[in-house]
């Protein structure tokens, strides 16, 4: 396999196990439904929005682009128009270096979702 091909395959199983962590993001009280879709020149967005009771929409999710010459990797929690958490935009020179930064960012965007979905539930009660 050459190198672009087994880049490739490295970008399609990280976009693979972001979109098993995120899709898993659950809340018992809260309904959820997965995205992804692609951007415009070569990248993906994925992630999961939670609809609460009061009917605002809460955000997970990631992205990565690759662009000429880097690969941009972003991450974000909104609620409507708030922005709960916002990792900064990096820009990476290879694809092993921004594939580890879009695995780190899964995690990040993923790991406070039941805490952040409780808080914002408990501010509706």
């Amino acid at each position: 396999m050459d190198s672009e091909s087994l880049a490739a395959a490295r970008v399609l199983e990280a976009l693979s196990r972001a979109s098993e962590i995120l899709a898993g993001l659950r809340h018992p009280f809260v309904r959820s439904e997965f995205f992804s879709y692609f951007l415009p020149d070569a990248g993906a967005r994925i992630g999961t929005t939670f609809t609460l009771p009061d009917g605002r929409e809460v955000r997970f999710e990631v992205s990565i682009t690759a662009s000429s010459s880097v690969f941009l990797v972003e991450g974000a929690i909104t609620a409507e128009n708030d922005v709960l958490l916002e990792l900064p935009r990096k820009s990476m020179p290879s694809v092993r270096d921004g594939l580890a930064v879009f695995n780190d960012y899964v995690g990040e965007v993923a790991a406070p979702a039941v805490r952040l979905i409780d808080q914002l539930l408990d501010e509706i009660v």
